[in-house]
């Protein structure tokens, strides 16, 4: 477990810190950063995803017919 700790610690960035113990503190920071970023991302998609062609076509209908009404007034 050390060592995937370590080889995460370096993909996360650059060693921080006077000593292991500071770095790994930072580590932790960062780690607790990426993944609120990935958690937002991840609802976010979601959310586009969910809402894809989300369309009430009712309403949409009515409101073509009233927009042709209108327009035929006009004339």
């Amino acid at each position: 477990m050390n060592k995937v700790w370590r080889i995460w610690a370096k993909a996360l960035g650059q060693k921080d810190g006077r000593n292991d113990r500071e770095a790994d503190i930072i580590a932790g920071i960062r780690t607790i950063i990426f993944v609120s970023y990935m958690v937002t991302n991840i609802a976010i998609v979601a959310n586009a995803v969910r809402h894809w062609n989300d369309v009430d076509y009712d309403t949409l209908n009515k409101t073509k017919l009233y927009n042709c009404d209108q327009f035929r007034d006009t004339l």
